[in-house]
């Protein structure tokens, strides 16, 4: 009974970042089912089956505040779908560890570019004319697919990254585009490993426990996005993907235990600076247009 108390709250906290950012529901929830003894295939399968009930609840409610651009949502369900359901089906005979440091490289490598795209304005705010193409989402929707099943996680460290790292979305609708198709995902991944491992191989008590927390947090993340300025939400995701993923890399290529915190604690001291560094540049260029207005109203 605490271990299922203990992986609700997990599934709350889980889905309050995934919901706010984008990332980190499976990530988290597959670590600690991992931690707890579970296989990678059954930590997985956990997961993807109570994100079909947070990403519902966080996609309504990313739909109710106005976060979600359906046509991105549109392209990227089906290739998502076939992703996470191959994924899944293969996940039983494939070693998904050997990818992960390769992937996380990469993803660290987007999550720079996209502080750097939100952090370094010069005291302007971004702007988003183009919307991203059919060429562009497909493709990542089956690769985010296909590591989300195979890793425990992966959709929103995927999508998320390359979208806010296109600049062709606000990042509030990013987040909001991403959970929402994150639904179909999940149903996708879910039949993959019903037909893989069988309704006997399922932890339905974890599963469940992570979903009643899920469904806690889902409209509270997705009223958070949307108060949050571009800029602060943009450099917020990045540092989380730059955090994760280079804790990932680290322990892959064998970093000593203390060293990979000491140098994962100090990313995220400059997480921190970085996301305070933002909400002051916002609150500046606040502070600027109302004196402009001030100055262009009428007397």
């Amino acid at each position: 009974m605490r271990k299922l108390l203990v992986l609700g709250f997990v599934g709350l906290l889980a889905q309050l970042i995934d919901g706010s950012l984008g990332m980190a529901y499976g990530v988290t929830s597959s670590t600690l089912l991992l931690a707890a003894g579970l296989a990678p295939a059954a930590a997985s399968a956990a997961v993807h089956f109570s994100e079909i009930g947070t990403s519902l609840v966080s996609g309504f409610s990313h739909a109710k505040f106005g976060n979600v651009d359906w046509r991105t949502v549109g392209i990227l369900a089906i290739p998502g779908f076939v992703g996470a359901f191959v994924g899944a089906t293969f996940l039983v005979s494939i070693d998904g560890d050997t990818a992960k440091p390769w992937v996380g490289a990469l993803l660290l490598g987007l999550g720079v570019y996209v502080i750097y795209r939100f952090l370094v304005l010069g005291g302007q705010r971004p702007t988003f004319k183009e919307r991203p193409s059919v060429r562009f989402l497909a493709p990542m929707g089956l690769f985010g697919g296909a590591l989300d099943a195979i890793g425990g996680g992966g959709w929103g460290p995927v999508g998320t990254t390359s979208l806010l790292s296109s600049g062709r979305l606000e990042p509030r609708k990013v987040v909001g585009s991403i959970d929402t198709s994150e639904f179909v995902v999940a149903v996708g991944g879910s039949l993959g490993f019903i037909l893989a491992l069988g309704s006997s191989g399922i932890e339905w008590g974890y599963a469940l426990a992570l979903l009643a927390g899920g469904v806690v947090a889902a409209p509270i993340a997705a009223w958070l996005v949307r108060i949050l300025p571009a800029r602060v939400l943009g450099v917020a995701a990045g540092g989380l993907i730059v955090v994760t993923n280079a804790r990932t890399i680290l322990e892959a290529a064998g970093s000593p235990s203390s060293l990979t915190w000491w140098i994962v604690g100090a990313l995220f001291v400059a997480w921190i600076a970085g996301i305070t560094w933002a909400v002051r540049q916002e609150r500046a260029a606040a502070a600027a247009e109302a004196a402009g207005s001030d100055v262009l109203a009428p007397v």
